[in-house]
Formats: C-alpha cells, structure tokens, sequence
C-alpha cells in the first residue's frame, strides 16, 4: 500500500558544523508524486519463533512513551495491540506538526499524559503539542536559545535525540552544552546547568536518562580532540553530582575496588593512562553521546564510549582505553563495576555508543541477566551484564576488517591487511567508518525472541593523513571514501535471534536504514527510510505490511502511544540528516567524495530521492 505524504516546511537559516562544509540552509518546499516502489521482499536465514527464547522485564504498560528507549531496558517494545498485521494495512495519517527546522531530526517524540513533546535538532526547540484536541494544537514551546556558534563544532550535523520525562519535568540537552528541565504542564525553566564548552569543540546531541533522581549526560566532539564523560546532574535543581571521565587516572574514571573487567586484556592500574602515548589520554576523544540502559535489580546502568581520537591511529600508539568500550557504573556514585573494550586502538571509528538492550537468556541450562549490543564493527555482542563475560559475538555484516571475536579472551582479531596507513589508501574495509550500525536503535520483542536492527551495509577506503590539535577544530587525520557493500544494497533491516547468533530473516533496503525500529505486542514492526518511506514489517517473518511517504527522509524514532480516546496511535519524525544524509540537509557538493567525512560519496544520489524536512506525522486506524 503507497500514498502520499505532504510536506510542512518553513525557510530557516543557521551556521552548519564542520562536515557540512556550507553557510546557510534555505528549501523550496514541493508536493512530490511519491513514486510506486515496491518493498524488498525479506530473505528468511533460519525458521523463526521455535525453541527457547530470550525475554525482556516489562513493565506495566500505562500507554505513554516517556523516554526515548520506552524503557530502562531499551527495548522500544509497545505492549499495545489494537494495531494488528491484520490491520496494520489501514492505518491512515490523522495529524501532522512542522517543527520549523529542517536539519536532521534523530529524536523520538515523547508522550506524557497526554501531550506530545517534540525536541528539534539546534535551535532545540521544545514543543508541547495537546493530545486532547482535535489536531493536537501546540500549548507552548521552550526555546533555550543556544549559542549560534556551536553549530560551527558540530561533527554530523545538529542533531538531537529526544527529551526525557521523570518527576513533571521534561529534560533534555542543548547543542551548546546544556541540560535543562522545564516543567512538563507549562513550559517553565526549572534549571539549566553548563557541562561542556563549546571552545573545546564539545557539544551535545544525546538524550539523556534519568535513573533515581539523577540526569545521565555525556558529550559529543570526538572528532574535535576533545576529553569524553558521563555525568550525573540532580533532577531538582541541576547540580552536578559526579563524573567520570572515558581517560585518565582510574580516580578520573571513577575506578575502584568495585571494578571487575572479566578479561585480562582489560584489568591493570590508571589503564586510561597508560594505554596511551604521552599525555594524548587529554584530547583522546572518548566521548558518550549515545545511548543508555539500566537495570534496577542490579542497580547499574550500562553506556557505550565512542571512537579514540584522532581517527589516523598511527598518532595514538596503544589500545586506548577507554575509548570503544562498554562500561557499568552504580548511577548513585558513578564507581565503575566492569567494562569490556571490543576494539582497542579503533582503527576505523567504530566506536562503542550504540545501545546495549537488556535481555534475559536462557544459556547452558540457566537463564543468564545478558545485554545484546550490535557494535559498528559488525559484531552482535551477547554478553552477561553482571560480570561483562562474552556469551556470544557474531558478524550481521559483510566484514573485511577483522577476522573474528575470541569469547575466551575478549579479543578481537584484527586483518593486517586492512589496517589504514600514512599516506597510502587502503580499499575495501568493511563495514565503514558508520560501522555496520551506528546510533540508530534497535528494538526487541519477547513475543518472538528477536531484535530488529536498523543498519547498513557499506564499505570504506581510507587514507591516514596527519592531524594536528588546534581547540576547537577538526582532529580527525584520515581521508575516507564509502560505498556500497556487498549486494549494492546500502541499507538492511536484520532480526536477529539471540539465541541461536545469526539473522532470522532480513530486508534489503537501497538506501542505509538511518532511522530506529519500534515493536509492538500487535507483531508489528516500524522503521523509516531515508527516500521517506514509513514502513510497517510483520516481526515474525518480515511481510511487508504497509507503507506511507511521508515529505522527507525519514532517520528519527518511532514511538506509539494511547490517546486520550483510548485508541492506540503511531508517530514519527520526518526530516533527513545526520550524518547519512549531510549530503541533503547541508546541500553538498554530490561530487566531492570526502564531504560529510566520506559519507557523501556513498550518498550522491540522495538529493534526487528525497528533500528536506520537519514533520511529525502521527497514525491512527479509522
């Protein structure tokens, strides 16, 4: 099923970050034929839904969606079933809302007692828009004025990832270091604390998670030199109440009695010092800009660190740690209780930051408290989240790179072949420097035992060039060209089993899969496009359903949610961006291949399938 989707857009003007490479933004907005193009079908890997099992803690399911995981857990499952893949076919388009802004929009809109908050990329907007009301007019927006230049330090375009709700506050963070809280029913600025400087090239683009009255931030910039962090501000009045640092001394890092790292290669003291050259630990990279899980009954919340900084590794000698790891922490005092680095001395940015779903697994007889977290090197980690002890760490892409992931050991073996070098390209690394998934947000259903993960499937050559360190200004060291992988198809769309390690079925998408997934107890799975397709997915075999076009490429999270007339309805941001589709919304040059870090080169055809955009469109059954 195909219709069309029209686009609200106004002329908005605003400086780019440095991969953007432009001056000033403006669109001519269009009505475009949506054109007739049929889904890939899926391709079954193995039979789906028999055997054991993972599952996932739920809680009870009160019909919001208050944080942009929906859950501590992360699994951005929906326990709502009046939309069905029998009726799936009827949804129809009930609202839409223009947020005025057309860069990327990665956020997930949020609902709380029936309002919708909208959190746009900078100028960081917030939108409070009525539920009870026929089109759900806006009650009231909260525009925290950023400084205009961070902008100007700002990696992969503008981007932000949504707001979270806790205690009748909406909290959320700025593009120029901020976090703020306002008060959810009328908009008013509770508090808004500075944690970053924008003169260093920090920003921030996360959303943050609030666990036992504490805001957990981290910051963005590993591509400007600068130090990474995971911060805990207080809920009430923005304090900052710790933190703990990606390098440095282990009292830096909050490293103490505590810390248990199942592997050798990860255990040793100020391991954040010594891992590297000289007093590079300072401008290291490391950074914490995405997402973040919890377990109350364990009490630890669990977070990704980003890539090492600079991106050419023959100017940081060592395994670089903290850098492209995963790491537990007691969110009371920030203490370290285990971490685990899947690539020391990342040669090819594939940092850690991508989510960590928090699933249970029946493994050896007993069930094990797992995390599963598809990492940009192309593995899917299965690991237990009270020790960091590997169950599993298969490939879900096309990999050149390295050769494999030794569960005994925890190391990764790496392909000498592929390593970048000073001065001369080195062809088909694959997955690329996005990895085989990047921030985009996976989700997971109990009902079928898989996770449904948005990616892509691309290639890279690099070239290692030297760096220098100026505050403030690109440190990246490497030219890089991506492309294709495997297939011609840059997009997938994987259900994974975690027991068995390997796809259940798979859907090929031309485009990489930018957006997040959402799934539903109605078996029903939702992602987007980046040519603007909104698709529903049957979740036990991959059955197209339904789709709509909507005006811009599609890259944010959806979300669903029970209206106050008691039906069940769905939401999605459109407005392509990020850096996938830098290309669109910062109108560069299709023929200059290391635009956007490389990413253009693989996205020149971008501009003629879709166009920017801001607009939530919200769904609903007759």
């Amino acid at each position: 099923m195909t219709q069309s989707g029209r686009m609200h857009c106004r002329r908005y003007a605003g400086m780019p970050g440095f991969a953007i490479a432009m001056t000033s933004l403006f669109v001519a907005c269009t009505r475009e034929k949506a054109p007739e193009r049929a889904f890939e079908p899926a391709t079954a890997v193995m039979p789906a839904g028999s055997g054991a099992r993972a599952s996932v803690v739920l809680d009870a399911e009160d019909g919001q969606w208050t944080m942009p995981a929906k859950s501590y857990s992360a699994a951005r499952f929906s326990q709502l079933a009046e939309i069905t893949t029998n009726n799936v076919k009827e949804l129809r388009p009930v609202w839409t809302f223009s947020t005025s802004v057309l860069r990327g929009h990665e956020e997930a809109p949020i609902v709380v007692n029936n309002t919708m908050y909208i959190l746009t990329p900078f100028p960081n907007l917030l939108y409070a828009l009525d539920l009870t009301k026929p089109g759900a007019p806006q009650k009231w927006v909260y525009d925290p004025k950023p400084q205009q230049e961070a902008q100007g330090v700002a990696c992969c375009d503008v981007v932000n990832r949504g707001p979270t709700y806790a205690d009748g506050r909406i909290v959320f963070n700025t593009l120029d270091n901020h976090v703020v809280a306002v008060d959810a029913v009328n908009g008013k600025e509770l508090w808004k604390t500075k944690v970053g400087d924008i003169n260093t090239g920090e920003t921030m683009t996360m959303a943050p998670l609030v666990v036992k009255g504490k805001v957990l931030v981290g910051n963005s910039g590993g591509e400007m030199g600068v130090r990474g962090w995971l911060k805990a501000l207080d809920l009430g009045n923005g304090q900052v109440l710790w933190t703990a640092y990606s390098t440095g001394t282990d009292a830096d890092l909050k490293i103490g009695a505590r810390f248990k790292p199942f592997y050798k290669k990860d255990q040793g003291k100020d391991l954040g010092i010594t891992t590297w050259q000289g007093e590079q630990w300072k401008i290291g990279g490391g950074t914490v800009w995405g997402w973040l899980s919890y377990d109350p009954q364990l009490d630890l919340v669990y977070y990704g660190i980003a890539n090492p900084g600079p991106w050419n590794p023959a100017q940081r000698p060592g395994d670089n740690k903290w850098t492209s790891a995963l790491m537990a922490r007691d969110p009371a005092t920030g203490d370290a209780v285990w971490a685990y680095q899947m690539n020391p001395h990342d040669l090819h940015d594939y940092d850690g930051v991508n989510e960590s779903v928090l699933i249970d697994v029946p493994w050896g007889g007993v069930t094990r408290k797992a995390l599963i977290h598809p990492d940009r090197n192309g593995y899917v980690y299965l690991m237990d989240r009270q020790t960091g002890e590997i169950l599993s760490a298969n490939p879900f892409v096309h990999i050149t790179s390295s050769a494999g992931v030794n569960v005994q050991t925890g190391e990764l073996t790496l392909v000498k072949d592929k390593e970048p070098k000073l001065g001369e390209v080195v062809r088909d690394i694959c997955p690329a420097a996005p990895g085989g998934k990047d921030w985009q947000p996976s989700s997971f259903s109990p009902r079928t035992g898989l996770l449904y993960i948005p990616h892509q499937n691309l290639c890279m050559d690099e070239e290692g060039i030297e760096a220098n360190y100026i505050a403030g200004t690109p440190y990246v060291g490497m030219n890089v060209k991506m492309m294709a992988g495997p297939g011609g198809n840059r997009g997938l769309l994987t259900a994974w089993d975690p027991i068995a390690g390997r796809p259940a079925w798979q859907i090929k998408e031309d485009l990489p899969v930018w957006s997040g997934t959402m799934v539903t107890a109605g078996d029903v799975v939702f992602y987007g496009t980046m040519d603007g397709w909104f698709k529903a997915i049957d979740a036990r075999d991959g059955k197209a359903l339904w789709q709509f076009k909507t005006g811009s490429g599609i890259i944010g999270q959806p979300v669903t949610y029970r209206g106050p007339d008691g039906k069940q309805y769905v939401a999605v941001v459109s407005g392509v961006g990020g850096w996938a589709g830098a290309i669109v919304a910062g109108a560069l040059d299709p023929r200059d291949s290391t635009a956007a870090l490389g990413f253009a080169a693989a996205m020149t055809d971008l501009p003629g399938k879709t166009t920017k955009g801001g607009t939530v469109y919200v769904f609903a059954l007759p």
